[in-house]
C-alpha cells in the first residue's frame, strides 16, 4: 500500500502528464495564439527555469535523485520553450506547444514508473 506521501506524489504526476496531454491538445486544434504582452510568457518561461535549476540543487536522497532529475530537467525544457514561443514565428508556436506536452507527459509516465518501482 502507498503511504500517503507516494499517493500524492503519484497524483501529482497523473495532473502533470494531463497538463502536457491539455498543451498536445491545444496545439493539434490550433488553439494557440500569442498574448497580447509576450513579456508575461517571456517572465512565465524564466520561472520555469529557475525553479527547474532551483529543485535541480535541492539536495535529496540518492533513491530519489532520478526522480528529483526528471522533475528538474523536463520543468527547464519546458521553460526554455516557453521563452521561444514569442521569439520565433507564429507558425512554430503550436510545434513548441506540443512538444512542451509531449514533455510534460514523458515526464509524468517516466515519473509514475519510478515511483512504482520505488515501492
Amino acid at each position: 500500500m502507498l503511504s500517503s506521501a507516494n499517493l500524492f506524489r503519484l497524483i501529482n504526476e497523473f495532473i502533470v502528464l494531463l497538463l502536457g496531454a491539455l498543451l498536445i491538445l491545444l496545439a493539434i486544434t490550433r488553439g494557440v495564439a500569442l498574448p497580447a504582452r509576450p513579456s508575461a510568457l517571456i517572465a512565465l518561461g524564466v520561472f520555469l527555469v529557475y525553479w527547474g535549476l532551483r529543485a535541480w540543487m535541492r539536495p535529496e536522497s540518492n533513491e530519489s535523485r532520478a526522480q528529483t532529475a526528471i522533475r528538474a530537467g523536463s520543468l527547464a525544457m519546458v521553460g526554455a520553450l516557453v521563452i521561444c514561443i514569442p521569439l520565433l514565428p507564429l507558425q512554430h508556436a503550436a510545434l513548441l506547444l506540443a512538444l512542451a506536452g509531449g514533455i510534460l507527459v514523458l515526464r509524468g509516465i517516466f515519473g509514475a514508473a519510478l515511483l512504482a518501482r520505488a515501492r
